[in-house]
C-alpha cells in the first residue's frame, strides 16, 4: 500500500485510506501531496474509520468526494437543463450564479469532450429529436427549442445526426448521461428499449465500446437524460446502499445469440454468490466453451446490472474485470456483507 501511494496508483482507489499520524490528515491513494515516511502512516479501510480516529480530510485530494464526482454546482446546472432543455446559459448567467465560465468550460471539455455551450445545444437537439419522432411539426419544434429560424435549427440538427429533421424518422439515438457512484463516475447509455451500456468512465475500452455500440445500432450518441435515467440512478443508489439485490430497469444488450445467452445466464447468479467460468459454461450446456464464455463476459457493456463481477476463476481468484479488479472485490464484498443467504461473510 505504501508503494501504491508513492506511485499514485489509481488501481488502488477505493481500497484503502492513507492516514498520516504527524499531520492528522487522511488521503486517497493517488494524492499528489508530498509523501510521509512509512513509519508515520497507518492504512485504514474507509474515510469513516479515518474520521472516527480523529483524522481530517486532505484539502489536496479531497478523499470525501466520490472518484471523478461531478461538482455540485455543475450538477445543479444539469438538473436545470433536465427540467427545461430550452434554457440557454450564457456566461453572464453563470457569473450571476457565482460560476466562473472558464471553470465550467474546462470541466465539460475534460469530462465530455465538448464545450458547455455545445452540451446545451445537444441537449436541446435531443429534446427536439424526440418530439419529431413523436410526430410533432418540425417548425413548432424548432421555435420551441429556442431557434430563431428553421434553417438554423436544420443546420444544428444535421451537424449532430447527419440528416435533416425531415429525414430523421428512421434515425436512432443513444442518449448518454453521467452517474456518480461510490466507485467512481459511470456512463449510462440508453435507447427506447432500455439501458444498453453502463461503464466506469476510466475503463480503457470505453471509447471503443461506444463506437461499436453506435455502429451496431446504427445510431448517434448524444448527451442528455432519457426515460430510464431516474429509475437507473435510484436503483443503483439503492444497490450501493445495500438495499437492492435485483434490478428492474429495462435492458437492451445487442450481441450474438451466444453472447446474449451468456449475459442472460449472468443475471441468474444470485446476489452475494459467485460462479466460476467452468460452472457458467456447464450451466449453458457448453462445458468446453470456457474461452468463449470468458470472451462474452469480457464484452458485456452493462456493468453491475449484468453482473459479470460475480464470475471468478476456478481456483477462487478474482480474475480480470473491465472496471478494475479492485472494483470487482468491492462489489463482491458489498453483496457478501448484505446477503441474508451468506451470513458467514464467506466469498466462495
Amino acid at each position: 500500500m505504501y508503494q501504491a501511494i508513492v506511485e499514485k496508483d489509481v488501481s488502488f482507489e477505493g481500497t484503502f485510506i492513507t492516514a498520516v499520524k504527524t499531520t492528522g490528515i487522511f488521503c486517497r491513494p493517488t494524492c499528489t501531496a508530498r509523501k510521509p515516511k512509512i513509519e508515520n502512516v497507518e492504512f485504514l479501510k474507509s474515510t469513516r474509520e479515518a474520521i472516527l480516529k480523529g483524522y481530517r480530510p486532505c484539502k489536496i485530494c479531497h478523499p470525501l468526494e466520490k472518484i471523478g464526482e461531478t461538482p455540485q454546482y455543475i450538477q445543479k446546472i444539469i438538473e436545470e437543463l433536465n427540467k427545461n432543455p430550452v434554457l440557454k446559459f450564457k456566461d453572464w448567467d453563470l457569473i450571476k450564479k457565482g460560476i466562473e465560465p472558464s471553470a465550467i468550460r474546462r470541466w465539460f471539455l475534460k469530462n465530455h469532450g465538448i464545450t458547455f455551450h455545445a452540451y446545451q445545444r445537444m441537449f436541446r437537439i435531443n429534446t427536439a429529436f424526440k418530439k419529431i419522432q413523436r410526430g410533432e411539426p418540425i417548425a413548432s419544434v424548432a421555435f420551441e427549442s429556442g431557434y430563431e429560424s428553421i434553417s438554423g435549427f436544420t443546420d444544428s440538427f444535421k451537424s449532430i445526426f447527419g440528416v435533416s429533421p425531415v429525414n430523421s424518422k428512421d434515425k436512432r439515438v443513444i442518449t448518454m448521461t453521467r452517474l456518480e457512484t461510490p466507485l467512481g463516475t459511470m456512463i449510462a447509455c440508453a435507447i427506447e428499449e432500455g439501458i444498453c451500456l453502463l461503464e466506469f468512465t476510466d475503463r480503457k475500452m470505453l471509447e471503443t465500446e461506444l463506437k461499436g455500440l453506435a455502429k451496431i445500432l446504427n445510431a448517434t450518441i448524444i448527451q442528455g437524460h432519457n426515460v430510464f435515467s431516474n429509475l437507473l440512478k435510484q436503483e443503483l443508489d439503492e444497490y450501493f446502499d445495500g438495499k437492492r439485490k435485483e434490478f428492474t430497469v429495462p435492458l437492451s444488450a445487442p450481441g450474438s445469440v451466444f453472447q446474449k445467452a451468456v449475459w442472460q445466464a449472468l443475471q441468474t447468479i444470485p446476489y452475494g454468490e459467485t460462479r466460476s467460468y467452468k460452472q457458467q459454461a456447464v450451466a449453458l450446456n457448453k462445458p468446453a466453451a470456457l474461452r468463449a464464455v470468458g470472451n462474452a463476459n469480457g464484452v458485456n457493456r452493462i456493468s453491475i446490472l449484468i453482473p459479470c463481477h460475480r464470475v471468478i476463476g476456478e481456483n477462487g481468484n478474482l480474475t480480470g474485470y473491465g472496471g478494475g479488479v479492485w472494483r470487482k472485490k468491492w462489489l463482491l464484498d458489498l453483496e457478501r456483507s448484505n446477503s441474508t443467504d451468506n451470513p458467514t461473510g464467506l466469498l466462495y
